[in-house]
């Protein structure tokens, strides 16, 4: 069984004052939905901190708190945002689980092995470092692992190549490519070509949230507007 991690929650009013009074006294604002009606709580600033990490992807939680709702509910963070100044989390999302169903997560996937056709002066080249699989909670893998070690130059590795664990479903596309091994010169080539804008294309946004994203909740969960 997946192990779980304990995380204390505290209730919390509505709106922007209560929200300001909390994030000065080191607290997250954060609501609670999913497999429960939703819930308004605080989580210590630092424990966002840790827990919003590449470590703890797909983490599950179970809750401790004096609210009977969320006590021993058992939760994914789905998001966090960040302040795009202080770097601070502002506010935190958590997915109550229901564990006899299934949820979409994105997974991270490891290459194994060293590509054959590294010898004939070819370079592995990462293309997609997740995938989307539908699991039950407790059995969300770490990571997904590949073997590359049969690649020439110019071949690669896809989704349909991927050795999937007992009961996990392949969401994303089964010819989505993971790795390439290609040439110098074409590495060369691709990265200014993927440093230069298109004509005309505006500048992108800058965003602020959690990278890689969290966990994905089940289809069709709606995430509350946040209070």
């Amino acid at each position: 069984m997946k192990q779980r991690t304990e995380l204390s929650v505290e209730p919390r009013g509505n709106g922007k004052h209560n929200n300001r009074a909390l994030r000065k006294s080191m607290k997250v604002p954060a609501v609670i939905y999913g497999a429960v009606a939703n819930v308004n709580v605080s989580i210590a600033e630092n424990d966002v901190i840790k827990y919003n990490s590449r470590k703890f992807d797909n983490a599950l939680f179970t809750l401790k708190s004096s609210i009977k709702d969320a006590d021993g509910k058992v939760v994914l963070f789905k998001s966090v945002d960040i302040h795009p100044l202080t770097r601070r989390p502002v506010h935190a999302d958590l997915y109550a689980l229901d564990l006899t169903k299934a949820v979409r997560v994105s997974i991270e996937i490891k290459t194994e092995g060293k590509p054959a056709g590294i010898s004939d002066g070819g370079l592995l080249s990462i293309v997609n470092r997740q995938v989307e699989i539908e699991v039950l909670p407790t059995d969300i893998p770490e990571s997904l692992t590949v073997d590359v070690s049969h690649l020439g130059v110019g071949e690669s590795v896809h989704v349909s190549d991927l050795k999937l664990p007992a009961g996990v479903k392949m969401i994303s596309a089964a010819d989505l490519t993971l790795a390439v091994v290609t040439t110098i010169e074409e590495e060369a080539a691709a990265a200014p070509a993927a440093a230069t804008p298109a004509a005309g294309a505006a500048a992108p946004a800058a965003a602020a949230g959690k990278a890689p994203a969290a966990a994905a909740p089940a289809k069709d969960a709606k995430a509350p507007a946040k209070k």
